[in-house]
């Protein structure tokens, strides 16, 4: 058998060794400061009281319940008319009797008129007249007033926080590449 000169190869790759370390970032909102005041609306309430007005005189007066004044001043007034009806009875009278020749009897017609009263009339005189009491209103009136006030915020805004540390990538020779070669039945 002959032997045939051999070259042996063996070889071995290179390999290479990727460690990676991720980044990392991280970003924190602080919360904003926020404040509100609401500050009371001012109301102010004016009330004009209603005004109610009674007047019962009339009715008082038509049941002959009347001031001490207003009752002198009407016996006057009664006075002073019964005055003058006779002061003009007596003047017609006298003219009458003036003029007896023109014929008539003024004695008998005048001692007729003179002798006998008249007659009084009979009548309810305590019952007040229809709408004697008098009344008149004036209703209340209510001012409202409203001063309204704007709410106070104070805001106090706050920046994110970020913080990052960055990813790294290492690289190493996890294996070194090799040859070798070998030779078998070589003759020298």
């Amino acid at each position: 058998m002959v032997k045939l000169p051999q070259i042996r190869l063996q070889s071995q790759m290179a390999q290479i060794q990727i460690q990676t370390t991720e980044g990392k970032q991280q970003i924190y909102q602080p919360q904003a400061e926020l404040t509100i005041q609401q500050p009371k609306a001012e109301l102010s309430i004016r009330t004009t009281p209603g005004k109610l007005k009674i007047d019962q005189t009339q009715a008082w007066e038509d049941m002959n319940l009347m001031h001490i004044s207003k009752r002198n001043q009407r016996f006057a007034q009664e006075g002073e008319n019964a005055l003058m009806q006779g002061i003009a009875r007596r003047a017609r009278q006298g003219n009458e009797l003036m003029k007896i020749e023109n014929g008539g009897n003024p004695f008998v017609s005048q001692a007729l008129q003179n002798g006998h009263e008249s007659m009084k009339s009979l009548a309810i005189q305590f019952i007040p007249t229809h709408f004697s009491v008098k009344t008149s209103y004036q209703p209340a009136k209510v001012h409202i007033e409203v001063q309204t006030n704007k709410p106070v915020i104070d805001a106090t805004v706050r920046k994110p926080e970020f913080s990052y540390q960055p990813g790294k990538v290492e690289t190493n020779v996890k294996q070194q590449q090799n040859l070798e070669i070998s030779f078998t039945n070589l003759r020298v």
